[in-house]
């Protein structure tokens, strides 16, 4: 059974495990080393849907940042004529 992952929606680390298909202890190592952005509330962690497809697919996340990159140039370059 496949799962759509939701980017608003909220997931515990059990449900992150079982959507990226990972043992228990490769997604501590990944929230240990930072691999994965996740806010821990009370003993647990809460990982963002968008942060579960941005390891599936970091090309997604590479144009986004190239868009940003890209707009970011444009009002610097701006406030710079001023």
């Amino acid at each position: 059974m496949d799962q759509e992952i939701k980017p608003n929606a909220v997931y515990t680390t059990d449900e992150t495990q079982a959507l990226l298909k990972i043992s228990s202890s490769t997604i501590k190592r990944m929230l240990k080393k930072g691999l994965i952005r996740a806010n821990k509330v009370g003993r647990q962690y809460r990982i963002l849907g968008k942060e579960i497809l941005r390891l599936v697919s970091p090309a997604v996340e590479k144009r986004a940042v190239q868009s940003y990159l890209k707009v970011k140039k444009k009002v610097v370059d701006k406030i710079n004529k001023w």
